[in-house]
């Protein structure tokens, strides 16, 4: 009897449920072309919700006149300086490190057919977060967005 008892220790019942997969990151894709504009410019996200956003940069240009990036600011930047700011950070591919203190998290400079991603916890505060393209004018001619927290 004791054989019995004891021959499925260790085993796992066919008929146990698996237990539940962890749950990835959420991805938003975007895409920026030789328009310099995002596709969307609107992103929603809960409240520290995990994301990875992926940029792809479907424009034929050289990096070196048509890069593309992505920037997400903290909540109440101002987004037209931190762009006028890049502009003169063309060696560390126009990313301000002296407003790194701005930033919640971004993708590096992006030449024709390349793709990028950053993943991150959304802020834990609901609310408007603005995102940008850094590179020279973009910003001015309307390469920016909002990521809304609520």
């Amino acid at each position: 009897m004791v054989a019995l008892v004891t021959s499925g220790c260790g085993q796992k019942d066919s008929t146990e449920a698996a237990a539940p997969a962890v749950a990835g990151p959420r991805t938003l894709e975007l895409t920026a072309g030789d328009n310099m504009k995002y596709n969307i410019t609107t992103l929603e996200a809960k409240p520290g919700e995990r994301i990875t956003v992926v940029l792809t940069n479907i424009g034929t240009q050289p990096k070196e006149v048509m890069g593309h990036n992505w920037i997400l600011l903290k909540a109440g930047s101002d987004s037209e300086a931190f762009s006028k700011a890049a502009t003169l950070a063309k060696d560390t591919e126009y990313f301000p490190a002296a407003l790194s203190d701005q930033v919640i998290a971004h993708i590096q400079l992006l030449g024709p057919r390349k793709s990028g991603e950053v993943t991150f916890n959304a802020p834990t505060t609901p609310g408007q977060y603005p995102f940008l393209c850094s590179f020279p004018a973009h910003f001015q001619v309307g390469m920016k967005g909002v990521l809304i927290v609520k």
